[in-house]
């Protein structure tokens, strides 16, 4: 069995990205790790050079910055990645700039992989999700944040990046899915509050055009955290590899996680969800089979 992993990642280092702890987290899952290094503004590609593996294969790649629809840029260079990737492959695990695997997950993702490989039904591999807000302490657990993503797909050269590349279709056909019993930490919420605004400026134009970024995000030097609607504290422990990035944290953030600030609509809602494991409405890039 042969695991690919791949990725895509521009201004690691100006905006605060742990790509290296998304890729390490992986590594001892994948035969070989395919990085789609986008021209920078920092020096990125050297950083992605001083991980110590001879799995990594870097292509550098020049972002088109006119597509800011839906985030279609993201989308463009993920493919880049993807079609990178070696035929004689048999899954291709995707891992976002700001995702980590616990370690502890990498035997049943291992099992699952071999379960499914030569099941023909089955084309790609269904994570859950939690999302950290603020600090390595919380958890956005509101109706934003979605729970289930495919992060490994069986390897066909017709897959393609969805819209903004958090998902992926087999030409226009959504991908069926097994789950497997793993999460991926998303830690895009987490980071020193001037790295998260500048951020949150440079990302929503992959979105919008100029116009709308100045009227919607605020012209300040820090992002406020404090603007959130729902936390739970995190209860578990993170992966090995975020122990020296959470080691530094220099910023606080504290919440009272029995606050919640919901429209009278969306508290019977998160209730529904917290009480039945109902999320009505539920967006699903994916067929569970």
């Amino acid at each position: 069995m042969k695991v690919t992993g791949f990725s895509i990642v521009r201004n690691a280092l100006k905006f605060d990205y742990p790509i290296v702890e998304a890729i390490t987290s992986i590594l001892p899952l994948c035969d070989e790790f395919v990085i789609a290094v986008g021209k920078s503004e920092d020096d990125t590609l050297n950083l992605i050079k001083s991980i110590p593996s001879s799995k990594i294969k870097i292509i550098e790649t020049v972002w088109d910055d006119s597509l800011r629809e839906g985030g279609r840029v993201l989308a463009v260079e993920t493919d880049k990645a993807f079609a990178a990737i070696a035929a004689d492959t048999d899954w291709a695990f995707y891992i976002q700039g700001d995702e980590v695997v616990h370690e502890k997950y990498h035997p049943a993702i291992r099992e699952a992989m071999q379960l499914w490989k030569d099941d023909e039904r089955v084309e790609g591999l269904l994570f859950n999700y939690t999302h950290f807000y603020g600090s390595y302490d919380y958890v956005g657990d509101a109706r934003r944040w979605y729970r289930k993503e495919i992060r490994i797909l069986k390897y066909n050269k017709d897959i393609r990046s969805f819209r903004d590349a958090q998902g992926f279709r087999l030409g226009n056909k959504i991908i069926r899915v097994k789950p497997v019993e793993a999460y991926v930490y998303h830690y895009g919420w987490v980071k020193p509050p001037e790295f998260q605004q500048a951020k949150q400026q440079h990302f929503h134009k992959m979105w919008h055009d100029d116009n709308w970024v100045d009227k919607n995000v605020p012209k300040t030097n820090e992002f406020d955290y404090s603007q959130v609607d729902s936390l739970d504290l995190f209860r578990g422990t993170h992966p090995a590899v975020m122990q020296n990035r959470i080691n530094r944290k220099n910023w606080s953030f504290d919440f009272d996680p029995t606050k919640k600030r919901f429209s009278v609509k969306a508290r019977f809602l998160y209730w529904v969800e917290k009480k039945f494991g109902w999320k009505i409405g539920e967006y699903k890039n994916y067929r569970i089979i």
